[in-house]
């Protein structure tokens, strides 16, 4: 395969190598651990995602990894580079798409993406080709110099993917990367992060939409009240609790059973009387018989 242009040439190695490694990380605030001995392994080539609820240390993590916080305690090495000692060789490999729009309204998409450029030392004719070259890629060529004030925000997200990614970086961190967004839009972002991670790019992306994490997610790494508590591919994660999930309404709740096969549920299902639901479990099933309350609670 022929590496994309926006694809830099340290990416066309075997995925194998460990692009970030994480090593007890802690973030305490006073009494407050909002990340507790984070140990985490990511690979080149991987896209990762850490599911949790608001409040789960999620974009505490990103913030430490993306030097925006300093850690209590523990290290932290992204492409061989520790984030507290190599700040400025850190940035050259990252690439970050915040939760929030920090785009100028004031300014063009071009202007944004020249801003960002700039401040990365990028030569002009090198910027300047990249810049056409990313927007064509989000398809936003056409509304290169409208005010970025006018645009939707789903066309706001993607300016800032290719803003991030304007100096070709190794890893590109997106914390909730499809919040507030419609349906089609978040389907599209979806559809710009698989090309990226087709072309080389690592992705690390925080979420709390269960549907996100098993769409796009070669692994995924839950975390609650600061701790990863379960780890692995989403197929791989549901196994361990169980493929079918038979649901029963009973004493005004629902009661959930688990079974490793559909011939197991439908077995279980045939006693019960009353509304029932037989279905594939998902990782927000994962993470309730972990924890006993859902993701999406804060």
């Amino acid at each position: 395969m022929v590496p994309h242009p926006l694809v830099s040439k340290s990416l066309e190695r075997v995925k194998t190598e460990q692009l970030i490694k994480i090593l007890g990380l802690t973030k305490c605030y006073g009494q407050i651990r909002a990340v507790d001995n984070l140990y985490l392994k990511i690979h080149e080539g991987e896209i990762f995602g850490l599911l949790g609820p608001n409040g789960a240390g999620k974009t505490t993590t990103v913030r430490m990894l993306t030097m925006l916080t300093r850690p209590t305690s523990g290290e932290a090495y992204i492409a061989g580079y520790e984030i507290r000692r190599d700040l400025a060789k850190v940035r050259q490999v990252i690439g970050v798409v915040p939760q929030h729009f920090n785009l100028d309204n004031e300014l063009t998409a071009w202007e944004n993406l020249e801003l960002h450029g700039r401040l990365y030392h990028i030569p002009a004719p090198e910027r300047n080709r990249r810049i056409e070259e990313l927007l064509d890629f989000v398809e936003l060529k056409a509304r290169a110099d409208d005010l970025v004030g006018t645009f939707s925000g789903g066309m706001k997200r993607r300016l800032m993917i290719i803003r991030a990614l304007l100096h070709k970086p190794r890893v590109l961190f997106m914390d909730e990367p499809t919040v507030g967004l419609d349906p089609q839009a978040r389907r599209k972002i979806w559809d710009f992060i698989r090309r990226l991670n087709n072309e080389g790019v690592t992705v690390l992306l925080t979420t709390h939409y269960i549907e996100e994490a098993e769409a796009l997610c070669h692994r995924v790494g839950i975390m609650d009240k600061g701790k990863l508590i379960a780890l692995g591919s989403p197929a791989e994660l549901k196994q361990k609790v169980g493929r079918i999930v038979v649901e029963t309404f009973k004493d005004k709740e629902t009661e959930y059973r688990f079974f490793s096969s559909r011939e197991e549920a439908l077995g279980y299902a045939r006693e019960l009387s009353g509304n029932i639901v037989i279905r594939e479990s998902n990782l927000e099933d994962v993470f309730v018989e972990l924890t006993g309350r859902k993701v999406e609670a804060d």
